[in-house]
């Protein structure tokens, strides 16, 4: 999908926007975006630049934290993972849509907790501070799923709806 300029900015100011109003912890349409990017911008550049830039503009509102390489991280390699959907499927189906989403909410899971762990001083260095941690992160795990799922089946479907509508050539 190659769009224009203005475009790709209303998508970081519509999803920084969205960590900004009242939303459930982890509920955001971000991990949904850099999935999207990753499988419908043309762009390598661009798949990468838009969920981060819409990062870095709402966490300049919400606040820096220790834990941002840990969830750039998980971003980043979110979008290639929709490089990947791109590359596997020229229009990824529900299944893969799904099955990224839920992966990539797995690995942000992962990641930030660990990250949590080792950095905050919240838990114990051991593995019952570990499996603390990652224990605690459940509900937070349940919202970026859903929010993943959710948001990415919006996105890939009105994606594939306006290639099929609005986009399709009038032939007479």
């Amino acid at each position: 999908m190659k769009l224009q300029p203005v475009v790709y900015m209303g998508i970081v100011v519509v999803a920084a926007l969205s960590r900004l109003i009242p939303h459930a912890p982890n509920f955001t349409p971000i991990g949904a975006l850099a999935l999207f990017a990753g499988a419908s911008f043309h762009g390598r550049f661009v798949a990468f630049a838009v969920p981060l830039a819409a990062m870095l503009l709402s966490d300049a509102v919400l606040g820096f934290h220790g834990e941002m390489p840990a969830v750039y991280a998980a971003f980043l390699l979110t979008v290639l993972m929709g490089r990947y959907l791109r590359r596997a499927d020229h229009a990824p189906g529900l299944f893969s849509v799904g099955a990224a989403s839920v992966l990539s909410a797995t690995l942000f899971y992962l990641l930030t907790n660990f990250s949590v762990w080792l950095n905050s001083g919240m838990y114990p260095h051991t593995m019952a501070g570990l499996l603390t941690c990652y224990t605690m992160a459940i509900p937070f795990f349940g919202n970026m799923l859903a929010s993943n799922v959710v948001y990415a089946l919006v996105m890939f479907g009105a994606a594939r709806l306006a290639d099929r509508t609005v986009l399709k050539p009038v032939t007479t």
